[in-house]
Order: structure tokens, then sequence, then C-alpha cells
């Protein structure tokens, strides 16, 4: 999804409704493997679960694509806002884990 909603961004000069096309072709795709993954998935973890692990995941691939593709640096305030959302996933899965709140 990175790719979908961010990747028309070094192409300001492509029409927008090209970049919606093309970028509702990439959405789909995706789709097509997350749903089966999200079915798969939910037999071990529950939705909230899923949902968080699908945040890392998104956030970490984007980290590299705003370096790598948008050119964009990592500052320290980014840093210290993805370490709090760890934080944040690391006390979803608490129960999962065996700790009980």
């Amino acid at each position: 999804m990175t790719i979908a909603w961010y990747g028309h961004l070094r192409f300001t000069n492509l029409p927008l409704w090209l970049a919606v096309i093309i970028s509702w072709g990439l959405a789909l795709f995706e789709y097509c493997l997350q749903v089966p993954a999200n079915r798969i998935g939910y037999q071990a973890f529950s939705a909230y679960e899923l949902k968080t692990v699908q945040e890392v995941i998104t956030l970490s691939v984007f980290i590299l694509f705003a370096e790598m593709y948008l050119g964009e640096g990592l500052k320290p305030k980014h840093l210290a806002g993805f370490v709090l959302l760890g934080f944040a996933a690391w006390t979803i899965f608490q129960d999962h884990f065996g700790a009980d709140w």
C-alpha cells in the first residue's frame, strides 16, 4: 500500500485521475494477498493483533520507502514517535505472550 498511497508523490506532473487509477490497481493486488492472510492469521491472533502487525510492517516499509524513494530523511522526532508506536504494539501483544493485565 505504501507505493499505492505515496508512490505518485514523485510524479506530481501526472494527472490526478491517472495517479488514482494506478494507485487503485496496485492496492487491488495487495488486497488480493491481504484478505486471505487475515483469514489465516485470525485463527491465531485477534483482529486487534492482526491490525497491529499490519501497521508495524507498513511503518517499517514506509521508513525505507521515504528514505530511498522519496529522499526524505528520518529525523529524531520521527524516530521517537516510532519508538512509542513500537511500545504500543508491544503492549497490545502482552496478553498473547504471557503477561496478563
